[in-house]
């Protein structure tokens, strides 16, 4: 038996092919497009419909292929949403989470909520991409596709909505909006009521491994879908789902690293960590497919590397990662920058970002790629260790092993020099760990087994 993944991120997306063999989750890409944003009227949207058509592409190629698939799970990143009217029609395209709408938004919400009582009912750090701060900039200009909405729908729910008709919000993708309880794992009334929002668009919340239903006729028909394809909820959030492909040797004494553009660092916890020490060092809790809590810090990640080399690129130099690696071993520059510093957020040119910062703080600077290698996977590494100890105080676990998923699984100076700053055995995990962990859900249904 197969089971499809289609995976969403805010750059690309793909749809995979995934069956058990005996070594493991075999995966097959058999489609994969761009994601971009759009602006119009001065809104950054995300292009939903072209990103249906895209899905329903991939489901074509899956299926003309295949004769043995037996569901569909899709997971996307967090915090966005599509609103859907008493019909059932999209009333417009979705606002992506850059959009500047929000901009001061938190301060209004801290005026009705003060920001230690929010946390403690929400859990989640403070972040004015967050759905509910979305939804409070458009209650406060009297936008109208708010008034007339009767359904909310994030992301992940929008395409399952629309390839079986069934409308939940899936666990793991609510608990990114800052307005679900983690601890009854219901949406917040306190949060709607104090802040005025309309509680009522929010629908059922659907734990992962839940089958929502079968593809629509027209739909299963139009991708050459048989019938009795389910459609079924996983980790919809794209971190839940690559946590759930971690099989961890122990239950507790282990922390885990989503490394990629961001790194997500934290732990699997039964229970939210609302206490002001979290709140202070900017943890945040969200939901994970086993129904626990990732109790987790965003950091900036490997952005700084990943904006490096596209100066080098586009300035014509030639290398390779292993000539990076291999340059990065031989430096001898020791500087460690704060990579989430502003001036690494939005910079013309990362690498004078990265001396200036170095210059500034009478550190040796930079002046080769090996260098400039050395001293992000420096900085990385000196972030982790000092998230692990924070960590280790709100928690009060002791952290030994440190699981890392992801693209940045496979930067083995990263992982040597993450091993050294935190003292921990470093365990690089599956590249492809959402997709795998997007599967792993799937079987669990069809296997009755838990995950």
């Amino acid at each position: 038996m197969k089971y499809i993944a289609a995976d969403f991120g805010a750059g690309s997306g793909r749809v995979i092919v995934g069956e058990s063999t005996p070594s493991g989750i075999a995966l097959t890409e058999v489609h994969r497009f761009p994601n971009r944003q759009i602006t119009l009227g001065g809104t950054v949207h995300w292009d939903f419909l072209a990103l249906f058509e895209e899905l329903k592409t991939g489901l074509k190629k899956a299926f003309s292929k295949y004769d043995d698939i037996v569901s569909i799970g899709i997971d996307t990143w967090g915090v966005d949403f599509g609103l859907i009217d008493r019909n059932g029609s999209l009333l417009a395209n979705p606002v992506c989470y850059r959009d500047a709408r929000t901009a001061g938004m938190l301060d209004k919400a801290f005026q009705s909520i003060p920001k230690e009582e929010f946390f403690a009912l929400t859990g989640n750090q403070f972040m004015e991409i967050n759905t509910v701060f979305q939804l409070l900039a458009m209650k406060e200009r009297g936008d109208v596709a708010l008034e007339v909405a009767d359904k909310l729908l994030f992301m992940p729910d929008l395409f399952n909505y629309y390839l079986c008709g069934v409308a939940a919000n899936e666990y793991t993708i609510a608990t990114t909006s800052q307005m679900l309880n983690p601890s009854t794992q219901e949406w917040d009334a306190e949060v709607f009521s104090r802040l005025g929002l309309p509680i009522g668009i929010m629908q059922r919340i659907a734990p992962a491994g839940t089958i929502l239903g079968e593809l629509l006729p027209d739909v299963a028909e139009e991708v050459g879908a048989p019938a009795g394809i389910k459609v079924v909820t996983v980790g919809s959030h794209d971190t839940a789902s690559a946590i759930a492909s971690i099989s961890p040797e122990v239950s507790d004494g282990w922390a885990f690293i989503s490394s990629g553009t961001w790194s997500l660092m934290g732990i699997d916890t039964p229970s939210p960590i609302v206490t002001p020490d979290a709140l202070a060092s900017d943890f945040t809790n969200e939901g994970i497919t086993n129904g626990h809590i990732s109790f987790l810090r965003n950091i900036t990640g490997l952005w700084l590397l990943q904006n490096l080399e596209q100066e080098w690129k586009a300035a014509g130099e030639d290398y390779t990662y292993t000539s990076l690696i291999a340059d990065a071993e031989k430096s001898t520059v020791d500087s460690i920058v704060d990579v989430d510093a502003p001036c690494f957020s939005k910079p013309r040119s990362m690498s004078v970002a990265i001396r200036d910062y170095c210059k500034n703080g009478g550190m040796q600077v930079p002046e080769t790629k090996g260098d400039f290698m050395r001293v992000v996977c420096m900085s990385l590494a000196a972030k982790y260790a000092d998230v692990k100890t924070k960590l280790e105080q709100c928690s009060g676990q002791t952290i030994d092993t440190i699981y890392v998923v992801g693209g940045g699984s496979q930067n083995v100076l990263l992982n040597r020099l993450t091993a050294e700053k935190t003292g921990c055995r470093v365990v690089p995990c599956e590249k492809e760990a959402t997709a795998i962990g997007n599967i792993m859900v799937q079987m669990s249904i069809q296997n009755n087994s838990t995950f």
